[in-house]
Formats: structure tokens, sequence, C-alpha cells
């Protein structure tokens, strides 16, 4: 199975927090769904140009997590995510970018008005392109 994970090499963010980063949202975000086998660690790690050492410690953490589950002999699948567990996961992804974006515009000495005016129009712009409604509230 392939699955969708893009490693930025020149990235100073390790190589196994952005797997393990980018397969957690693919399970939150039910994208992988529950009982999904995934490749096994040899499997990803050749897929991903990595160490298998790199996979093994990706899938120990979300396993520890609840979010894979592992049989022996079978392999290793996506855990049930609750869809509370979604919802938390899903709001301290998007609050850790934007209190990133927030710390940038304070860093420039943006207003906290320029800065909201530049985020409701991007966000207006990306929820367009994206095919989604942005207004609703």
């Amino acid at each position: 199975m392939w699955i969708p994970i893009q490693i930025n090499e020149n990235s100073a963010e390790p190589l196994y927090h952005q797997i393990e980063t980018q397969l957690k949202s693919l399970i939150v975000s039910g994208q992988l769904e529950e009982g999904t086998l995934l490749p096994s660690i040899r499997e990803f790690a050749s897929s991903l140009n990595c160490s298998v050492i790199t996979v093994r410690r990706v899938y120990q953490d979300l396993e520890n997590e609840g979010l894979l589950r592992t049989k022996q002999g079978t392999g290793t699948f996506v855990a049930n995510v609750a869809a509370g567990e979604r919802d938390e996961y899903k709001r301290a992804v998007v609050q850790k970018a934007v209190e990133a974006a927030v710390d940038t515009g304070i860093s420039v000495q943006y207003s906290s008005q320029e800065l909201k005016k530049l985020f409701l129009d991007i966000l207006q712009i990306k929820y367009k392109d994206a095919g989604k409604r942005g207004d609703q509230e």
C-alpha cells in the first residue's frame, strides 16, 4: 500500500517526526481508515528511502498513542480513533499553526488588525480554491 508521505530532506525537523506527523494526520483525518493494513516496516522504509529504525520508531510511537495496533505475524493496522480524539487533534494542529503565524506577525511588528485582515483574505481565497464554504460560522 502506498501512503502519501512527503519528506523534506532540507528541513530542520527530524525525519521520524515528519513521517510521524503526516501519518498521524492521515489516520486522525480518516484518510487511513480503521483496520487499514500498513506496509511492513521494511517496505515503508524502502519506499521512503529511510532507515528501518526510523519507521520502527514511528510505528511504536503511534502504537503507544493508540493510533496503530500490531498483530504478531499479521502486520500493523490503523486502530479505532474516536471522534472526540479526531476533533481534539485537528484543533491542536490548526491552533499550533495559527499561533506560529501570529508569532511571526508579532516578530515583524504586524498589527493585530493587519494580521486579522490578512488571515481573513487568505481564508477566503483558500476555501474558495478548495471548493468549500468559508463563510460558515
